[in-house]
């Protein structure tokens, strides 16, 4: 049994309609078609208040995805529209991230992506447009099995390419592709 995605919600019908046209529409992520085709990703739009707040809906989040099977859900995506716009606050989020993994003892089983909507690597100018292969309409946690990206791996035996790949095609595309996929916030 698949989930039903509730696009009538706004942020997640942004957060889909940007997986379809950059992370699948580009290939960003050779391996985001699949699941999202069989409805395996569950879409989730935070509504903490506080840092607290999104902790507890991040531990909620990682009990729900171990307690399923990954054919019903594969991956999650908490968006945080109301919170964490600043990029750095964002970034020291996740290191309380990866303690929430730790204290439910589940490093190795899951890990925590990251996007967002001003996604910076580090030694890079904002506008470099490698960035935006990690820009979201919105802070975004990005829940994955460890065991999926394994076998993800396994099936593209080049994985450390796609990087590479990905800045070729963000390159090709500019700033002014970017834009016109319309894949920021509506």
């Amino acid at each position: 049994m698949t989930e039903q995605t509730p696009v009538h919600i706004p942020e997640i019908a942004d957060t889909v309609r940007w997986l379809e046209r950059a992370v699948i529409g580009l290939n960003l992520c050779p391996f985001a078609k699949a699941p999202h085709v069989k409805g395996q990703i569950h879409y989730v739009v935070s509504q903490a208040k506080g840092l607290e707040g999104l902790r507890d809906e991040l531990i909620e989040q990682l009990q729900a995805l171990a307690a399923m099977p990954a054919d019903e859900r594969e991956t999650v995506l908490l968006i945080v529209p109301q919170m964490l716009a600043d990029f750095l606050a964002f970034n020291d989020f996740l290191d309380e991230a990866d303690g929430v993994l730790q204290e439910l003892d589940l490093e190795g089983v899951f890990q925590v992506a990251s996007f967002h909507p001003q996604f910076q690597f580090a030694d890079t100018e904002p506008d470099d447009i490698g960035n935006f292969t990690n820009r979201s309409p919105y802070p975004t946690l990005h829940l994955l099995r460890e065991e999926s990206i394994d076998r993800a791996v396994e099936a593209f035996p080049e994985a450390e390419t796609i990087y590479e790949t990905n800045i070729a095609t963000l390159e090709n595309l500019g700033t002014k592709g970017w834009t016109a996929l319309d894949v920021g916030p509506h």
